[in-house]
């Protein structure tokens, strides 16, 4: 039992998430945490409700604020919140998430009990369509994203390299510094990376339980993953070290299919041009079956879709990056 509980300072970075917000603010103001907490929402200028929504906590909840982001995305309003808060510890959500009622008593604990500078815990993927429900269950698979242990990896508390929604000591928050605020995607790999690179450890925890919704399309998901992929350039070019076998997979994929095409166009070579798409499809449609299997038959024609674009949109992402970030090594 922790007597002398610390300050935290929750920061949420949000902008056009009327449909979630209020469940997520809801989600916070419902935690079960005995000490100060203080709740700073960054609105990075909204076209929907979301300020409006939000302002109506803020007149009931004298410990919840809303600040403006000019600057639109992640990193710069997470920055503006840290200039402001004043808890000894960090957490940071997201407005298409909600935190279960413990969430920040146990990263508080953990934080003070085991040794370490940051903890998250294992993130639970929904939808709320059927398309939605897909898309989660391939953000949530192995074959879809790989070996990301926050996404695929339940009941089991480990050293992570990131983790989603995590608390961070005020101390290591003073180390690591600001955001950086070039990246739109990737900005919570590459602080912890950072962090890690200084001696820091984070930890995934298995009881701190947080829900992301998915995306309800597969042009928003398509969309997501194409930025994840062309911010991730700028991640390799600062920290090389950062990177993951994993996370090549998806451009030498993509670099793979053009090479097939290319293959094709030559009539002694033209026998090679399918190995690569057709060994692609087999190993995708027997990942969909495999999936549908377990959580539902429904999904089943949803699945290869939803496989492809993770796979093709990140890795075009990383190859256009490559290109439009060519001049930028070193810096």
């Amino acid at each position: 039992m922790i007597k002398n509980l610390p300050s935290v300072s929750i920061i949420a970075p949000v902008r056009n998430e009327a449909a979630y917000i209020e469940r997520c603010v809801l989600s916070i103001l419902r935690q079960d945490y005995g000490g100060e907490m203080e709740i700073l929402v960054v609105d990075g200028q909204s076209t929907d409700r979301t300020r409006e929504i939000v302002q109506g906590f803020v007149c009931q909840n004298p410990n919840l604020q809303l600040l403006d982001n000019p600057g639109k995305i992640v990193p710069i309003g997470m920055n503006i919140a840290l200039r402001q808060a004043k808890g000894e510890i960090i957490i940071r959500v997201d407005g298409h998430c909600q935190i279960a009622p413990d969430y920040v008593r146990r990263c508080v604990e953990h934080i003070q009990f085991d040794n370490i500078d940051g903890v998250g815990g294992p993130m639970e993927t929904i939808g709320e369509t059927d398309m939605a429900k897909a898309v989660a269950m391939g953000m949530s698979s192995p074959f879809g994203v790989g070996n990301s242990a926050f996404r695929t990896i339940s009941g089991q508390t480990m050293m992570a390299d990131t983790v989603p929604f995590p608390a961070y000591t005020r101390e290591i928050v003073r180390r690591a510094g600001f955001y950086d605020e070039e990246l739109m995607r990737n900005q919570d790999d590459e602080y912890n990376y950072r962090i890690r690179s200084m001696g820091g450890k984070i930890l995934l925890a298995a009881d701190i339980q947080s829900t992301y919704f998915s995306r309800t399309s597969l042009r928003g998901l398509w969309r997501q993953y194409f930025q994840y992929g062309f911010y991730k350039i700028r991640v390799l070019q600062k920290h090389p070290r950062q990177m993951s076998v994993r996370q090549f997979v998806p451009p030498v994929f993509v670099l793979a299919l053009l090479f097939s095409i290319l293959l094709a166009l030559i009539p002694f070579l033209r026998f090679l041009s399918p190995i690569v798409p057709v060994s692609y499809l087999m190993a995708n449609i027997l990942a969909s079956f495999y999936t549908a299997k377990k959580r539902g038959w429904k999904f089943v024609l949803y699945l290869p879709f939803i496989f492809a674009i993770l796979h093709l949109s990140y890795g075009a992402g990383f190859v256009w990056g490559s290109v439009y970030f060519a001049n930028r090594w070193g810096d």
